[in-house]
């Protein structure tokens, strides 16, 4: 049985007996040491309190003038997707024993948190195609910085160079960390919508510690990554790769194409949005860096009986090993959010996620696919997984209001980031509906000619 427990206001009784015990007289009393001249005379400028019933009504109304993905089709990614999520996910996760569960360092009483972190481990280890996976981080932004670092302390170098296709806040998040780590950071152009590989092999040299990447990138197309592997190894840097779990389930993985580093965020799999957050994180690496990974491992063993159990395999960030060989102070993680995306991977089952991420590849490429028959510019000149950038002859912040007055979420104004203006990054997700689709093209098309 869930109880709910509501305000309940002191009664005048009840101040008495507290002011009896506390030995004052009066509330006034409570506030005799704050100087007279800086206390509040008088009663704060706010409503009078209304009844329970009639407050629940007015923040119902209210809240009834929000609309959500749940009832407009959204067509905005760039980060953050909706996507389908097994119900039983949230079943899952609201159980007790997962959402109250602490850090698991008793693996005697922790073996289903324990499993759960293994499982999640192994999981993005099959997707990224790497040997060896923590049990995740706060989000992927933070992920790439942290395997910069990584890289940085393990090389021993002080530049990273990183594509303007990677996601602007995983570059602004770089940037802090690097100014704090004492590195520097420089920014490879683009080629179109791609990573322009003749500036980064102008830009890479012997003191580069790492080439980052994305892939899909933030314009959804898919980078070479075998050949900025070559140019990476030339000069002896590490690649480290931001990937879309989701699109690995199609892509070649990351591992199999030369990564050294493998990171991203889980959100597309089992994560809601959330207006943004929270996110999960994952990080995966080869085992040469096993031992620099940030955060946590958990590891298999079997007990005295010969009985599978977990444990807390690897602390390497925080009080178990010194501190001079360590590359981050990250000790914390997103169990909860990790086990989402474990549970989604498994509810789906591995043709599954394959399936899913299908149906986000074709749907983006019909939908570009319908804008082009009706004369819409598409800028990608790769291949792309479920994002591409569309160009209009109208500011995208226009388009997006006439499109949201239609009941329809818009896509992402690349003129912000990028300076591209009229350039709109559009998400076409598994939770796209056909009818959903030809909806948008149709009021896009009477966006732009003047009919709306």
């Amino acid at each position: 049985m869930t109880a709910t427990f509501r305000y309940l206001p002191d009664t005048k009784q009840d101040q008495k007996e507290m002011l009896s015990l506390l030995n004052v007289n009066s509330v006034d009393d409570l506030f005799e040491d704050i100087p007279a001249d800086i206390r509040l005379e008088g009663e704060l400028r706010i409503p009078k309190a209304d009844p329970e019933p009639v407050l629940q009504k007015k923040m119902y109304q209210m809240a009834g003038k929000n609309k959500n993905a749940n009832q407009y089709p959204i067509f905005l990614g760039a980060g953050t997707y909706d996507h389908y999520i097994p119900s039983v996910v949230n079943h899952m996760i609201s159980r007790s024993e997962f959402y109250t569960a602490y850090t698991p360092y008793q693996p005697e009483i922790s073996q289903g948190e324990l499993q759960a972190i293994f499982e999640f481990q192994t999981m993005v280890c099959e997707l990224t195609g790497m040997d060896v996976a923590n049990s995740s981080m706060y989000d992927g932004f933070t992920s790439l910085a942290e395997a910069a670092s990584l890289a940085v302390a393990s090389t021993r170098r002080s530049k990273v160079l990183v594509s303007k296709a990677v996601h602007p806040e995983s570059r602004a998040i770089l940037d802090t960390v690097a100014r704090g780590q004492g590195y520097t950071v420089e920014e490879v152009n683009l080629a179109t919508e791609t990573t322009d590989l003749e500036k980064l092999q102008e830009q890479i040299e012997k003191d580069t510690a790492a080439v980052i990447v994305q892939y899909p990138n933030f314009f959804g197309s898919i980078e070479d990554l075998r050949e900025i592997k070559k140019i990476a190894a030339e000069k002896g840097a590490l690649l480290v790769v931001s990937a879309n779990p989701l699109a690995l389930a199609l892509l070649q993985a990351p591992g199999k194409l030369g990564a050294d580093i493998v990171i991203g965020d889980m959100q597309p799999l089992g994560i809601p949005m959330a207006f943004g957050g929270p996110h999960c994180g994952y990080f995966a690496v080869t085992k040469k860096f096993m031992r620099k990974v940030p955060g946590r491992i958990v590891g298999q063993t079997t007990d005295e009986q010969g009985k599978r159990g977990f444990v807390l395999t690897l602390q390497a960030r925080e009080q178990h090993i010194r501190r001079d060989k360590s590359s981050s102070n990250i000790c914390s993680n997103q169990a909860l959010n990790a086990l989402a995306s474990a549970i989604c991977m498994t509810a789906l089952g591995k043709q599954g996620v394959r399936d899913m991420a299908q149906l986000n590849l074709e749907k983006a490429n019909y939908m570009a696919k319908l804008l082009e028959e009706k004369g819409f510019t598409i800028l990608n000149k790769s291949p792309f997984f479920n994002e591409f950038t569309v160009e209009l002859p109208l500011p995208v912040k226009e388009v997006n209001a006439e499109l949201l007055n239609a009941g329809i979420i818009g896509g992402f104004d690349l003129g912000n980031d990028y300076g591209f203006d009229n350039r709109m990054l559009i998400a076409v997700t598994d939770q796209r509906t056909k009818e959903e689709i030809k909806q948008f093209v149709e009021v896009l098309e009477a966006i732009v000619n003047g009919r709306v």
